[in-house]
C-alpha cells in the first residue's frame, strides 16, 4: 500500500503510520519538524515499512501544496491513501476577542486543510482510484460554548468532504471524514482528562479499520457516534444554555 501522510509528526498520525508500517507500506511523510520526521522514518522502517520518504512543509504555505503532492507521486506513483491529519486546538477564549487569532486557526484547521484535498483530489482524479481521509472532529457537529472556534473550522472541512465525496465518486475515489473524540496527545496535554479520553493509537487502529472498510464516517471511538446523536439531538432552547 503506497500512504502520503500530511501532519505526520501528529499523535494519530504517527500511531496509524506504525499500523501501516507493520503492513510493509510504502509511505511519504510530510510535516513542520524535521527531526521528528527523520526519527519517524527510522521507526517505521524498522516497524516493517516497504521504503520512507519525508519533506518537511509548513501546511499554511498553501502555494506549496501542488509541489507537495507532485514529489509524493515521484516517489509513491500511484497513492492509495492521502491522510490528512495536521491542525492546532486555539484558545477559545483569546480568540473570542481577537479576530487575528480566529483567523490564524481557521487557516490552520480549515483552509490548509482544503487546499491539500484540492491538489490531492486532482492527482486522485488522474488515478481513477485511491482514498482521501481527512481528521476533522466531533467538535465539528455543534457548536458548543467551549470550542465554537475550532468547531467552526472542523465544521466547514466535514461540509466540503461531504460535498468533494460525490464529486470523486464517479471516478471511483473514497473519502472519508474522520471524527475523533478526546485524544490525549501533545495537543490536548493542558486539559483535564476524564473516562471519555482516548489514546492515539487506539484511535489510528479505529481509523485504519474504517479506512479498510471505506467507512464514509469514522467516530473514533465508535461511541462518539451516539453522544454525538444525543447532541445534536438537544432544542436549541436547552442547548445555548449548555457550557460543557
Amino acid at each position: 500500500m503506497k500512504i502520503l501522510v500530511f501532519g505526520a509528526t501528529s499523535a494519530i498520525a504517527k500511531s496509524a503510520a506504525r499500523i501501516y508500517a507493520e503492513r510493509n507500506a510504502r509511505l511519504f511523510l510530510i510535516g513542520r519538524d524535521e527531526e521528528r520526521l527523520k526519527k519517524m522514518k527510522i521507526d517505521l522502517e524498522l516497524r516493517g515499512a516497504d521504503s520512507v520518504e519525508i519533506l518537511t512543509l509548513d501546511m499554511l504555505t498553501y502555494n506549496e501544496h501542488e509541489n507537495a503532492i507532485t514529489l509524493a507521486v515521484e516517489f509513491l506513483g500511484n497513492v492509495d491513501l492521502t491522510l490528512i491529519c495536521h491542525g492546532s486546538l486555539p484558545d477559545q477564549t483569546a480568540c473570542e476577542t481577537d479576530f487575528k487569532k480566529i483567523e490564524k486557526e481557521i487557516k490552520i484547521n480549515a483552509l490548509s486543510t482544503i487546499s491539500i484535498c484540492t491538489e490531492a483530489s486532482k492527482q486522485l482524479k488522474k488515478q481513477k482510484t485511491g482514498t482521501l481521509a481527512v481528521i476533522t472532529s466531533v467538535a465539528g457537529e455543534r457548536g458548543r460554548q467551549p470550542n465554537f472556534i475550532y468547531g467552526a473550522a472542523k465544521s466547514m472541512v466535514s461540509t466540503y468532504l461531504q460535498g468533494l465525496r460525490g464529486k470523486l465518486l464517479p471516478f471511483g475515489i473514497h473519502v472519508v471524514d474522520i471524527k475523533p473524540g478526546l485524544v490525549d496527545s501533545p495537543m490536548t496535554a493542558s486539559l483535564k482528562k476524564g473516562a471519555l479520553w482516548s489514546t492515539p493509537k487506539s484511535v489510528a487502529t479505529k481509523i485504519v479499520k474504517g479506512v479498510d472498510r471505506k467507512q464514509h464516517t469514522i467516530y473514533a471511538p465508535s461511541y462518539w457516534r451516539f453522544l454525538m446523536f444525543t447532541v445534536r439531538s438537544i432544542p436549541e432552547f436547552i442547548f445555548k444554555k449548555i457550557k460543557i
